[in-house]
């Protein structure tokens, strides 16, 4: 399977991590020599190879298999990040989710610097920056992945005080009305309609013949 929206993802399988080795460097090969027809090249320092295993197989990635393309070797990284997506070999969501959460964090302390010395800014505006600044980089992915117990528990944490910081109710204000009191709603909510509308738009997409 090749993908491309501007790098290029080759996955194969087979029954051993040196048979996809093998498959994989000769899939690099074929697809180098039709890019050179093209004048095209690849940057080949900026490969990255990830061994998928199921959750009963506990080989450390560092153990396994390197690939080897034209003489450097890649070893096999402990998660891989395709189109803002974590990936880690046995898909568990939390090293996304982490990232996600991080870059909410960052993004939330920018918008507390946008308040003027002594005051804050408008309940109004902080609603308008959560619904379209801070939600979409907090639950990017959530329409692949869902967040495991503790990850959740992390992003109702934060989106709490997002909550606080667009109502200015105090920090003893009960969580339960949080979400009405600032119109946004609690996050399993808002995972769930992500992922019905990724749903529904796979279900609604036209049929490649």
């Amino acid at each position: 399977m090749i993908s491309y929206v501007d790098d290029f993802a080759l996955t194969t399988t087979s029954l051993s991590y040196g048979g996809n080795i093998r498959r994989l460097q000769e899939l690099f090969e074929k697809l180098e020599a039709k890019a050179r027809r093209l004048s095209v090249s690849f940057s080949v320092a900026k490969t990255v190879l990830i061994h998928w295993r199921t959750p009963s197989q506990r080989h450390s990635p560092k153990c396994l298999s390197p690939i080897q393309i034209k003489g450097a070797l890649f070893r096999p990284w402990d998660s891989v990040r395709w189109l803002g997506y974590w990936f880690t070999p046995t898909l568990d969501s939390s090293a996304h989710f982490q990232y996600r959460l991080a870059l909410a964090h960052s993004a939330f302390a920018l918008i507390r610097r946008l308040s003027p010395p002594g005051a804050g800014l408008a309940p109004y505006l902080y609603h308008r920056l959560a619904t379209s600044l801070i939600a979409p980089i907090l639950l990017y992915g959530a329409d692949l992945f869902t967040p495991g117990a503790g990850a959740m528990a992390r992003h109702n944490t934060f989106w709490h005080t997002v909550q606080r910081g667009t109502t200015n109710c105090f920090l003893a204000t009960p969580t339960g009305i949080l979400s009405v009191e600032s119109c946004l709603p609690p996050i399993p909510l808002l995972i769930s309609k992500r992922q019905r509308l990724a749903a529904l738009r796979v279900a609604c997409s036209p049929r490649l013949r």
